[in-house]
């Protein structure tokens, strides 16, 4: 969504007027009333009453006034805190695991870098369990992954969940009904690396519905799960966003009726102490693009965590 195209929307609703709009904005009412136009036609909804006299919201205009006043209000408090680290300089050492690298990364690394130009960005590419280990050793400063980090000097932040589906490719044998977990453990299962929670979470599903030696092939590789499963090798159970493309063009199938697999939590942990402040803004930078871009793919792909705390 457009940020630009809500503070639009914000100060015609507080002046009443698209003209003085235009003059606050420094543009033209023609550009005011395609801002406000696009927005209604992505909201489906009209969000002024409009008489030659007077602008007014409409009752889903007051219900959009509120949640937009709170993301401006966000994004304002966002560029002050950046403004006022600007010209910090140093070096962020970041691990992610490689969902990360195929979901959410370049949004978050474009807004880091724009954030803090002179800061050096090194970035570590691993297995969840081989991040937390080198943040425990500290080789990295902060990494996002599944777990949390058990120890005194790393603060912890759930950031979100992706919900993990059965998914294969479309009109295969394998895109079929299934009547229950042991049926489709029957098949060859693709999903994450050996001993990740993604993998152990699989096992104790299967292990619970009486499966004790499923066929399961282990991949330390997102894009090559990926490949995998778009080409017919077996079922996949990952989450959904990763392949969202492919399921919007009908290539992949998420299998329905069946009980899905634990989703995937996207976990913060990093260092804490005195003069490690740069980390802390670097959370809040993830945190806020992790935010816009579960805004852009709906909850079925990504649910933000509600509270956020640390741990």
């Amino acid at each position: 969504m457009n940020l630009k195209f809500l503070e639009t929307f914000v100060w015609v609703a507080r002046l009443k007027s698209f003209r003085l709009t235009a003059e606050k904005m420094f543009t033209t009412q023609a550009s005011i009333s395609n801002r406000i136009a696009a927005l209604e036609d992505e909201l489906g909804a009209k969000l002024f009453l409009r008489d030659s006299k007077r602008v007014s919201l409409t009752p889903e205009g007051e219900r959009v006034l509120n949640y937009a006043e709170q993301m401006i209000d966000t994004m304002h408090a966002l560029q002050q805190s950046i403004s006022a680290t600007s010209d910090l300089k140093g070096c962020i050492r970041l691990g992610v695991m490689d969902t990360v690298i195929h979901t959410w990364l370049s949004p978050f690394i474009s807004t880091l870098m724009e954030c803090y130009p002179a800061v050096e960005i090194e970035l570590t590419v691993d297995t969840s369990i081989n991040l937390c280990d080198q943040l425990q050793k500290g080789y990295l400063d902060l990494i996002v992954q599944t777990d949390m980090v058990r120890s005194d000097a790393v603060r912890n932040q759930h950031l979100a969940v992706l919900p993990v589906e059965w998914i294969v490719q479309a009109g295969s044998i394998y895109q079929r009904s299934y009547t229950s977990i042991d049926e489709l453990a029957a098949e060859r299962i693709i999903t994450f690396s050996r001993n990740s929670r993604p993998h152990q979470d699989i096992l104790n599903l299967l292990h619970a519905d009486g499966v004790d030696s499923p066929r399961i092939s282990c991949v330390n590789s997102v894009a090559a799960m990926t490949l995998l499963v778009s080409d017919g090798f077996g079922i996949g159970a990952l989450p959904a966003a990763l392949v969202s493309k492919e399921l919007a063009e009908g290539k992949l199938f998420i299998l329905e009726n069946v009980t899905r697999p634990q989703p995937l939590d996207i976990i913060a942990c990093w260092r804490a102490g005195v003069g490690l402040e740069l980390t802390e803004q670097v959370v809040s930078i993830a945190r806020h693009a992790l935010e816009q871009y579960a805004r852009q793919m709906g909850p079925e792909m990504v649910v933000l965590s509600v509270s956020g705390a640390q741990v």
